[in-house]
């Protein structure tokens, strides 16, 4: 994730003007909440988190073709 810094917000800011936060989410699609002046978290808008919450199924085939390889003699010995 690209970080755009007008993005950015403190975290005692968020904490006294959350209406502020919900905004700028509302206009740039997401908000990093800085803690100690480094990024701690991320508020988004729902639509991108439901977007992200699912794998393609190219990242899911991706993914079975690494296990099914790194545990081969696992699964022929299961298949006898």
């Amino acid at each position: 994730m690209n970080i755009n810094i007008d993005n950015l917000i403190s975290i005692s800011e968020a904490n006294q003007n959350f209406s502020k936060v919900a905004r700028l989410v509302d206009e740039k699609g997401t908000a990093v909440i800085l803690k100690n002046n480094a990024p701690r978290y991320v508020l988004l808008d729902f639509s991108l988190f439901r977007q992200n919450a699912v794998a393609n199924d190219e990242d899911v085939n991706t993914a079975a073709k690494h296990i099914l390889a790194k545990h081969i003699k696992a699964f022929e010995e299961l298949a006898k």
